[in-house]
């Protein structure tokens, strides 16, 4: 795997004032030593001064062109995710991650349920008959979270106000590395947030 966490590059200020009284949000910026931006990297803010409230969401990870769609899910721990395949072959959908393994025996169309990700963690799916089908998940503790677009950003909207603990992952992380952490403090300002990351090479399905 892949990405080594250097010291953060952090720069953290105001954005003006929310639209909301008690909410703002956090427009975070993940980016790796030389500038250059991370896209697909999972962003997410965990309470620190209070339990976050549990909203899971049904996802959807679609294999088309022998290829899961989207690469890189985030979810809130006790939601589902679809997995339906819209492709010309059969394919064979596993994860032997700790967070959440599972089979999906080879098939085609959409299997009869979901499955449900109850544990937060990094789940790193394959194929068993496509060896270069990789997609990640990250199953988060809290619904505040996002992903990092193809301008290494991402905005979580509507954060209560509150001190959170902002982490970012992507799947060039290195296995057992700590994920980039940073405390802020939300108000009634949006604020922003830089993240440097050291980029390595791709993980794959363990």
């Amino acid at each position: 795997m892949k990405l080594t966490v250097i010291p953060l590059a952090l720069a953290v200020f105001s954005l003006g004032l929310s639209g909301t009284l008690f909410a703002a949000s956090l427009e975070v910026d993940v980016r790796d030593i030389n500038g250059s931006v991370l896209e697909d990297a999972a962003v997410y803010a965990e309470s620190v001064t209070g339990a976050s409230p549990p909203r899971p969401r049904a996802a959807e990870i679609e294999q088309k062109n022998r290829k899961f769609m989207p690469v890189m899910t985030v979810i809130q721990t006790g939601s589902e995710i679809a997995f339906p395949n819209n492709d010309t072959v059969r394919h064979h959908v596993y994860s032997f991650s700790p967070a959440k393994p599972f089979e999906l025996k080879l098939y085609s169309g959409t299997p009869g349920s979901p499955v449900l990700f109850d544990k937060p963690g990094t789940v790193v799916i394959g194929c068993n008959i496509h060896d270069r089908m990789v997609a990640y998940i990250q199953v988060v503790n809290t619904p505040y979270f996002g992903k990092t677009n193809e301008t290494g950003k991402v905005r979580i909207n509507d954060l209560p106000a509150g001190k959170y603990r902002l982490k970012a992952w992507h799947p060039q992380l290195l296995s057992g590395a700590a994920m980039p952490e940073l405390e802020v403090t939300i108000a009634r300002q949006d604020v922003a947030v830089s993240i440097a990351m050291n980029p390595g090479t791709d993980s794959k399905p363990h």
